[in-house]
């Protein structure tokens, strides 16, 4: 293979890099950064104040009329079951025991069919 040529000097990046010294900036430094003027905890806290009383006082209408909405609906339904217990008065929580019941008779005579039903179909 071939040698280096030797009629010109070897000039190594590196070296050359380090003798021009360090590169200017183009932004700022860090020291501008840690510098830069800032707001005093009063300010902040007049800016957070301006910020919440500003708000949407159309989006603070809808909310309200929802609410609204809301309370009368509750309000119809609280009606509606305090009627049906004082028609019932203590029945309520037999007859719920006895729909229990038979939901459970019912799961299981369900259950009963499918195993004859694979029994009957493997025979």
């Amino acid at each position: 293979m071939g040698k280096r040529d030797t009629r010109f000097s070897y000039a190594n990046p590196i070296a050359m890099a380090r003798a021009r010294g360090p590169r200017p900036s183009d932004g700022p430094t860090i020291q501008d950064y840690l510098n830069r003027p800032r707001p005093s905890w009063e300010e902040l806290k007049q800016l957070k104040e301006q910020k919440s009383k500003k708000g949407s006082s159309s989006l603070a209408a809808w909310e309200e009329q929802m609410n609204e909405k809301f309370r009368e609906d509750l309000k119809k339904h609280r009606d509606k079951v305090l009627a049906s217990q004082e028609g019932q008065g203590s029945s309520s929580s037999s007859l719920s025991h006895k729909k229990k019941k038979e939901k459970k008779k019912s799961k299981k005579k369900k259950k009963g069919r499918v195993s004859y039903l694979l029994f009957a179909v493997f025979m």
